[in-house]
């Protein structure tokens, strides 16, 4: 029984528990640039191409989650291309500006932070070329270095992006964010209440491998030598124990190659005594924070 997931494992979309379910699939379509892909009774489907990236539920009997809880800190969307992530960037700025937290240079890609209108945390980034990646002993190099967003727009956006920026939102122009470059969920990071649980879980059970940590507040994880495609950290939530039904994180997705890796991944999870919900072509189950996970065969 292999203990590592393959190494092309990736992502995919993440589910979002949302209250007002018009407003959240604004934000994600005419700010974020992503296109409705489908839309039927209280769900709505986002994403680039036809790769779902995000998925709304309207949840309007839940709550926010009180301060301190466990569950999604950012759902991170990768973009193949500085130009992609500029114009990206770029409208947000144009429709919901106040949403911006932050940007860095983290040395492995350039990544731009935000809040959408419910409180999740969404990163959106470019990757630099695997080769200009740094490892030492196993751990990928990455640092939290100034990045000035206006200045990278200077460089970065051009008159292709502008206009998408521009034509977010408008009737009848989803098509062209699906033109305009690739997008996928490249990692998906997460509150939890401590790291060396998350780290039994996410490595030693899930079979993931460690790719850098932050001593007891923060870890990183990856397949296949990703420079992450999850993350936990205790910052605002050390000590959190199991999470309430609340308004966030409604499912984390995770994507295997082949049905035999799914198989080999649920028979190890039952081996460690995790309780598994399985329909036959995915396999589901919760973290020690019910944080839900599922993984299904891309």
């Amino acid at each position: 029984m292999s203990e590592l997931l393959p190494a092309d494992s990736s992502m995919g979309a993440v589910t979002l528990r949302v209250a007002d379910l018009d407003a959240m699939t604004a934000y994600y379509r005419d700010a974020v640039t992503l296109s409705v892909l489908a839309a039927e009774g209280g769900r709505v489907i986002l994403g680039r191409g036809s790769t779902p990236l995000v998925i709304l539920e309207h949840a309007p009997e839940l709550k926010h989650a009180s301060p301190g809880q466990a569950g999604l800190f950012h759902t991170a969307i990768v973009f193949d291309s500085q130009e992609a992530l500029a114009a990206a960037v770029y409208s947000v700025a144009r429709h919901a500006p106040g949403t911006f937290t932050g940007s860095a240079d983290h040395l492995v890609s350039q990544a731009f932070y935000f809040t959408d209108p419910e409180g999740n945390g969404v990163e959106l980034y470019w990757d630099r070329d695997r080769t200009q990646w740094s490892w030492t002993h196993g751990q990928v190099e990455m640092d939290t270095l100034y990045l000035d967003p206006n200045a990278f727009l200077r460089e970065h956006l051009s008159e292709r992006g502008a206009a998408l920026a521009e034509a977010s939102g408008i009737a009848g122009s989803d098509g062209l964010s699906g033109r305009f470059g690739d997008a996928v969920v490249g990692h998906v990071h997460l509150s939890v209440g401590d790291v060396a649980t998350a780290r039994e879980f996410y490595v030693h059970r899930l079979g993931f491998e460690a790719t850098a940590s932050m001593g007891n507040s923060a870890l990183f994880v990856s397949a296949g030598g990703y420079h992450h495609h999850m993350a936990m950290n205790t910052w605002q939530s050390r000590g959190a124990g199991r999470r309430a039904p609340a308004l966030g994180l409604g499912e984390v997705k995770i994507r295997v190659p082949r049905p035999d890796d799914l198989g080999e991944l649920t028979e190890r999870m039952r081996h460690y005594g995790v309780q598994t919900r399985d329909d036959g072509a995915s396999v589901g189950f919760d973290d020690p924070w019910a944080n839900s996970v599922r993984v299904v065969v891309r």
